[in-house]
């Protein structure tokens, strides 16, 4: 049997995020791929910036989109977070499956919009609130059901790149 990270990558179970690692990806990032259905049946993606909040994901877009017409067919969607672009060290990603609600009532809008521009455009969110604040705007409001996959590069001998470098992995597998 290879050691995970030096000369096997077949089975990964173990490399899966925490509970702790999850939340600290979730909260960090504020962008994901958001994967929905077609109404011609194909799988599709856009990436869109988030906001993770009372355990659920909160988006936005506007009405008419493919995205946002999507969910009103079938609300069943997945999200893809990877901790790129962030200054969390490692290769992470999650992807969450999830059931999305389209929101379009003015008390989610007022409540959510700020929360969203606070979290996306901190140093000026009252222009971001102007500028997302439109007539077609709707709120995305994703339940998690399940953690689809998820990824830790750190818990591999040499960051996931191979070699025998320390790692979390490596230790672990000195003490068995």
């Amino acid at each position: 049997m290879g050691r995970v990270g030096i000369d096997d990558i077949e089975d990964l179970r173990s490399l899966r995020l925490d509970a702790g690692d999850r939340r600290e990806l979730l909260t960090t990032q504020s962008e994901c791929t958001f994967v929905f259905t077609t109404a011609e049946g194909w799988p599709a993606g856009v990436v869109m910036s988030y906001l993770y909040e009372e355990g659920r994901f909160w988006l936005t877009a506007v009405r008419g989109r493919a995205h946002a017409e999507a969910i009103g067919r079938d609300p069943r969607v997945t999200l893809v977070v990877s901790n790129s672009g962030t200054a969390l060290p490692g290769r992470r990603m999650l992807a969450v499956r999830g059931i999305a609600l389209r929101r379009d009532d003015e008390e989610t809008k007022r409540r959510m919009l700020p929360r969203l521009a606070a979290k996306l455009a901190p140093g000026d969110p009252g222009a971001m609130v102007r500028l997302l604040d439109s007539p077609n705007r709707v709120i995305f409001e994703v339940h998690p059901v399940k953690i689809a996959v998820s990824h830790d590069s750190r818990k591999m001998p040499g960051d996931g790149r191979g070699g025998s470098g320390s790692g979390s992995a490596g230790r672990a597998e000195s003490k068995e």
